[in-house]
């Protein structure tokens, strides 16, 4: 096991950082059923989600108004592009990895359920 992995326990779940440096990043994240992580977007960050276990509804959209939703289960996969708001939210218990640019502090919170969003 290399070094980097580490787990960051969240209110929904938790992630391991799998790998981080200066050019990407790999995350395996955990999202307990009926949780959900804030409606965010990164400012530079892209990010692909691969899930591997479970059902995971992802929202996202140009504005908070038209934001779509669509279940995603083993083996789907989307992209989000700088800019894009999402959120991911667990229909099941849902494990996932997020492989993206290792811009680790780029979340811009706009709604959150556990109250991390800017006042």
């Amino acid at each position: 096991m290399n070094d980097i992995k580490r787990v960051i326990e969240k209110p929904w779940g938790k992630e391991e950082v799998v790998e981080i440096n200066d050019r990407y990043m790999v995350k395996k994240l955990t999202m307990w059923q009926g949780h959900r992580c804030s409606l965010q977007y990164h400012e530079i960050k892209q990010e692909t989600i691969y899930v591997l276990a479970g059902k995971l509804r992802i929202y996202t959209g140009e504005s908070q108004e038209s934001l779509v939703s669509t279940v995603y289960e083993a083996g789907d996969f989307i992209t989000l592009a700088p800019g894009v708001i999402h959120r991911m939210e667990g229909e099941t218990d849902a494990v996932y990895l997020e492989a993206s640019t290792p811009e680790m502090e780029d979340v811009v919170r706009l709604v959150d359920d556990y109250e991390r969003a800017p006042k």
